[in-house]
């Protein structure tokens, strides 16, 4: 069961890789904004995997902070966008 929860973290830090990739490469701010939010969510998915793997659940409270904040942090570019100010 470990290992299946190794290669979920692996897998999700791999995609931030080609994420990496997309937020250098985007053409529109909206392209990296939106990779960037990607990729919070897929460190935030390998932290969890991690917290399953190492069995300490305060690595949990971790992955949800990641997600919370990329979240607000996506709303925030969003409406920063939306007037303009760009």
């Amino acid at each position: 069961m470990t290992t299946a929860f190794w290669l979920a973290g692996v897998t999700e830090l791999l995609v931030c890789g080609l994420l990496l990739v997309r937020v250098g490469a985007g053409p529109a701010v909206c392209d990296r904004i939106v990779a960037l939010n990607m990729m919070s969510t897929q460190l935030s998915l390998a932290v969890f995997a991690f917290a399953v793997v190492s069995g300490r659940a305060i690595y949990t409270d971790t992955a949800l902070w990641l997600c919370s904040f990329s979240y607000l942090g996506a709303l925030v570019w969003a409406r920063y966008l939306e007037r303009g100010l760009l």
